[in-house]
């Protein structure tokens, strides 16, 4: 500790060092060092010893220490201030170092030592002996400490005067706050001292014995008590008993008191910490632990029907200890405390989060300053009217709420409305009934007597008032104790004047008598519990109208309550204590429920008539082509996946919640399997037309031929992914039902219920994660199909015919599938808008699935009348030349009509430039008749080029055309050379073999 000290003083001198340095010749500013007295030193603080040496002046406000060396003690003042105007304090006394003569002097048993002058034995104290009554005293009655540090005389010693016949002297050291934070002993002393007189007049109670009460001022302060305890337990005489007034006073004897093998008895302390009889082992006490207003407590949240209630304590520890033990009891009764806030000066958090947290019934444990700024925030919380009830402790002045206080901002209107119908519960002080108990007067009598020693002081100035009849009863408890002893000891041969600190077979006995006390005193029944604490009754009071009303006492002891039933509230009875909270589970509309049924009904018997149409007309060569097995599987895809709308419908409204998981698991496979049926069928349509008919043209010849086996081999590879993965989501981590809560509802009429909604789900442990793997495999398989819908889409094939529908239902059922999906998981709290959205788009998924896979099917065969099968329409038309052929046959017909005009024309033409060329022919061969008869016989006849004969092949799937019986003339042969195999007339360019391509 001296270290620390140190360390402070050094860093405040080192701020006072510039101080020093400037100051060094002015004394104005400082005080000059003086000297230390004999045989001692000067502890300067914070200095050096190279500062102390060369510092001559100190700084005002500085303080030095006298020490002295060996066995010797400071005698005046110890410590010294320099002053502003440059002196040091108390000056005038002398500060000494003296030797201290042995304390053992300053006692004497079964005596009383007088010293002089006060405080330690030092050289010059002369002490004054005497003995006590029934003692002598042997040796000098004084004696002196001299230089040496030895006193002049031996010690004397009392004696026990045998033939004494007067009344032993039992002595009471007691502490009686007369000040300070509880000022009890103004009141509690003159009822100490009423009693002490009535039980030594008592001839029935000791007749041998007078019990005198040695008593100091305690100040209700930890710290002087320690001094005082120490003098009462160093002073002679002897004390048997000690009695403390405050807690914190109580804490620090009874600890010290099982040193001395001491009883303690306490009138004015209620700390729950005092009860621990492994801490204080000798200690009891009158007044009523803090705890015992909790069994109370418990009765009335119990008669109210509470199982919930909230506090609010300031922190200390006598509020801290009886918070303790009200939830070790509230927990055993079956009642919650479902808020706990706490505070050390400023409640205004701790209230506010009482408010949020829906805090109705509400213990408060604080001093009764703390009350009113408690109850000040309370009013700008609005926590108090009809729906809150508090529970305060009942010691409080009467007027408590009204007092002005600067601390506060709230006015005593404001104050009062804030505290109507708080109850309080406070300890029975003074008995209620009409009794003459072990001092032969009634409480009324009592307090008569003690208004007439106070001197007809005030009693609401007068500190202890109230806990006076306590005090009064502790002195007869004691009594009846120590008379109850007497017997006892005398059978074992002890007697009480034989009582010192090393006696603990007396200390035992008392301690007996002492817990097995029962008598009936002016504060009522008087009787010790287990750890000492006194039990007694308990006043219900409330706050009606301004002004403390009693409804009832609980005697604990008992566990009876007496009820007045006068009690009033706010509202129409006692508030509930919480919030009423009503479950309502949110159910789907019914409306939405049967439209979307009656939608996915009539999908189902649209499924139904497809399937129906498909398997009837599978021998037609349109349904074959079209793999009507696929587009069977689609149909009970689609109408599974409209069977699953029904049990994404049906909630808690409909079936009990343990049928509900069996809704969930037809939810979950009617949808899958539906989407494998349907979907994979599609899928494998528009997948093998992608791998059969993209493929290189060396390659393609090859693959062409389509076995359906392998059709049916991929949807039964996509359906076994799907049911195996079901399987063993089911297995691994079962669908159940979960139910999710959302935010309080405040619904209209009172404002005391809350509607909590509901919504039951269908969930598993690792939902997000079965679904993550469900829709990512469903999801690529989509991405898939529309990529294969959209490099097939220009494919023309006998196989499937319909692969251009296919692809446009996988588009609409992709679009439906991608956006259903994140919107239903984000919607999943709203039942209506979850529900219509998934339902809608299965609804609409498979209309348009059979509408475009199966409607263009129907008619066409309706309007073609194409209901035949294969054989019936050979047998018919003797040629089994399908649509495709007839189509392209039809086509070329009128390509060979347009063609036979054109050269129809371009023959003319031929014909006319011709004719044209022989007359200029003739001319010049006229005009040239003479010189050229040689050059015409020479020149070379006109030829038609021949073509090409690989120019002649027959289109793809016609037959190679016969020789024509009607052969074409020369000319017309001869203009055929004009129409060219790009099919651009040339003039001198025509070939015959050309024109067969032009008929049939």
């Amino acid at each position: 500790m001296r270290r620390g000290m140190a360390l402070s003083f050094l860093l405040f001198f080192s701020a006072m060092l510039p101080l020093l340095s400037v100051s060094a010749y002015n004394t104005s500013a400082g005080c000059a060092i003086i000297r230390p007295p004999r045989d001692g030193g000067i502890r300067y603080r914070g200095l050096t010893q190279e500062q102390i040496r060369s510092v001559q002046v100190l700084p005002v406000d500085y303080e030095i220490e006298y020490i002295c060396r060996g066995n010797r003690v400071i005698v005046g003042p110890k410590v010294r201030k320099c002053l502003p105007n440059g002196t040091w304090t108390d000056l005038s006394q002398r500060s000494r170092c003296l030797l201290l003569c042995p304390r053992v002097w300053t006692s004497l048993e079964n005596g009383r030592v007088v010293s002089w002058p006060l405080g330690p034995p030092v050289e010059g104290t002369v002490l004054h002996y005497s003995c006590l009554p029934s003692f002598i005293l042997m040796g000098r009655n004084s004696t002196q400490c001299n230089k040496l540090g030895k006193w002049d005389v031996p010690k004397p010693v009392c004696h026990y005067d045998r033939h004494y016949k007067g009344k032993k002297k039992l002595y009471i050291g007691a502490l009686f706050p007369m000040s300070g934070g509880w000022p009890g002993g103004q009141a509690c002393l003159p009822a100490a001292q009423m009693a002490m007189d009535l039980v030594n007049n008592r001839t029935d109670i000791l007749p041998d014995y007078e019990l005198e009460l040695i008593h100091y001022d305690s100040m209700c302060d930890p710290g002087e008590a320690t001094k005082l305890l120490y003098d009462l337990l160093y002073t002679e005489p002897i004390k048997i008993v000690l009695m403390p007034g405050c807690s914190s006073v109580s804490t620090l004897v009874a600890e010290a008191a099982r040193m001395w093998n001491l009883i303690v008895l306490s009138y004015g302390s209620s700390s729950p910490a005092l009860s621990n009889r492994q801490r204080f082992p000798t200690f009891f006490r009158t007044h009523p632990s803090a705890t015992l207003h909790n069994p109370t407590r418990v009765q009335l949240f119990q008669k109210w029907k509470w199982t919930k209630i909230a506090t609010i304590q300031q922190t200390t520890e006598v509020f801290t200890s009886t918070l303790d033990d009200l939830e070790d009891r509230v927990a055993e009764a079956g009642i919650e405390i479902s808020v706990r806030q706490s505070f050390l000066t400023d409640p205004a958090v701790a209230v506010k989060n009482l408010k949020r947290q829906d805090a109705r019934i509400i213990v408060g444990l604080f001093y009764e300053t703390e009350a009113r700024k408690v109850f000040c925030e309370v009013y700008k919380e609005k926590l108090y009217g009809k729906k809150y009830v508090w529970f305060l402790i009942g010691w409080y002045a009467d007027n408590w709420f009204k007092i002005n206080d600067p601390s506060i901002n709230c006015t005593v209107e404001q104050m009062t409305e804030a505290v109507e119908g708080h109850v309080t519960t406070e300890i029975v002080m003074l008995n209620p009934e009409t009794v003459r108990g072990a001092s032969n007067l009634t409480s009324q009598e009592f307090l008569a007597q003690l208004m007439s020693k106070l001197g007809g002081k005030n009693p609401e100035e007068t500190g202890g008032f109230q806990e006076a009849p306590l005090a009064y009863d502790a002195v007869w408890a004691l009594a009846l104790a120590l008379n109850k002893t007497v017997g006892p000891l005398k059978a074992k041969g002890h007697r009480l004047e034989d009582f010192n600190y090393n006696n603990r077979a007396i200390t035992a006995e008392i301690y007996r008598a002492m817990n097995t006390s029962s008598f009936e005193g002016v504060s009522g029944h008087v009787v010790f519990d287990a750890q000492g604490s006194r039990m007694a009754w308990t006043l219900i009071e409330q706050l009606q109208g301004g002004s403390y009303k009693k409804i009832g006492y609980y005697d604990s002891t008992k566990g009876n309550l007496s009820w007045y039933g006068n009690d009033k509230w706010i509202g129409s009875g006692p508030p509930a204590d919480q919030t009423v909270v009503i479950e309502e589970f949110r159910y789907l509309s019914q409306k939405l429920f049967v439209s979307v049924s009656v939608f996915a009904g009539l999908g189902i018997l649209l499924g139904i008539v497809c399937l129906t149409f498909n398997i009837y007309n599978s021998n037609v060569r349109y349904i074959q082509n079209s793999q009507p097995y696929l587009n069977n599987m689609t149909a009970v895809g689609c109408m599974m996946a409209l069977a699953a709308v029904f049990p994404l419908g049906i909630d808690g409204l409909h079936v009990h919640r343990r049928q509900f998981p069996v809704v969930c698991q037809f939810r979950l496979w009617l949808l899958g399997l539906g989407f494998s049926l349907a979907y994979g069928s599609m899928f494998t349509k528009i997948w093998w037309v992608h791998t059969v008919f993209t493929k290189k043209d060396d390659k393609k010849d090859k693959r062409k031929h389509l076995e359906p086996w392998k059709l049916y081999a991929t949807v039964g590879v996509l359906l076994s992914i799907d049911i195996l993965s079901l399987m063993i989501w089911q297995l691994v981590d079962p669908l159940h039902i979960t139910v999710e809560k959302f935010t309080r509802e405040a619904p209209k009429g009172d404002l005391d219920v809350l509607i909590q909604p509901l919504l039951e789900h269908c969930s598993s442990e690792k939902m997000n994660t079965w679904l993550g793997v469900v829709y990512g495999y469903k999801g690529l398989l989509l991405l898939l199909g529309i990529f294969l819908a959209y490099e097939t889409k220009s494919i023309s094939t006998e196989k499937i015919n319909d692969h251009r529908a296919v692809g446009m239902a996988i588009y609409n059922v992709a679009v439906l599938c991608m956006i259903t999906a994140p919107v239903t998981m984000i919607l999943s709290s709203q039942q209506d808008a979850s529900f219509a959205f998934a339902s809608l788009a299965i609804v609409f998924s498979v209309y348009i699935t059979l509408v475009v896979l199966f409607v263009p099917k129907m008619r066409r065969l309706i309007t073609r009348g194409e209901w035949q099968s294969d054989a019936q329409e050979t047998m018919k038309t003797g040629s089994s030349t399908n649509n495709n052929d007839e189509e392209k046959s039809r086509q070329l017909e009128r390509e060979n009509k347009e063609l036979q005009k054109i050269i129809q024309e371009k023959e003319e033409r031929v014909s006319e430039l011709r004719n044209q060329l022989s007359e200029r022919q003739a001319l010049r061969s006229r005009r040239r008749a003479s010189t050229v008869t040689n050059q015409n016989h020479s020149s070379p006849p006109l030829t038609i080029p021949q073509s090409d004969p690989r120019s002649l092949a027959h289109p793809p799937g016609y037959p190679a055309p016969t020789s024509d019986p009607h052969p074409i003339s020369p000319s017309f042969a001869n203009s055929s050379s004009l129409y060219q195999p790009d099919s651009k007339i040339s003039r001198n360019n025509c070939h015959t073999s050309r024109l067969q391509l032009l008929y049939k």
